[in-house]
């Protein structure tokens, strides 16, 4: 399973710049696989991306802004969806993959199911 990232590397936006950066810097930190998708130098990435975020995940007006996440083809979500996740140590869970024996996450799991 490979997680991608759909990202803008020439982005204006300070603030999208930010959030992709905070994606990326936490997956690279840890050690969690991923491909960097650029939807500013490549329209294929670009129309994929647009494509394959749900209806309910989408803007009310405009299109689906980055960074956008994807465990494979399966949309995991946005920015929002990501820090919320982060913020309740439940990346994997939110990435769709098992946590590592020992990480916050692994831990939290086996006190609720105990």
């Amino acid at each position: 399973m490979v997680i991608r990232v759909y990202i803008a590397s020439s982005s204006g936006s300070t603030a999208i710049k930010k959030k992709q950066q905070d994606v990326l810097g936490f997956l690279e930190a840890n050690k969690i696989g991923f491909e960097e998708k650029d939807i500013a130098a490549n329209e294929e990435n670009r129309k994929w991306m647009r494509e394959n975020v749900p209806e309910e995940s989408r803007p009310a007006t405009g299109n689906p802004l980055p960074p956008q996440i994807f465990n494979e083809s399966q949309y995991r979500g946005d920015y929002d969806a990501f820090f919320e996740a982060r913020e309740n140590n439940a990346v994997y869970a939110f990435l769709g993959l098992t946590a590592p024996p020992g990480s916050k996450e692994a831990q939290a799991l086996a006190k609720q199911q105990a």
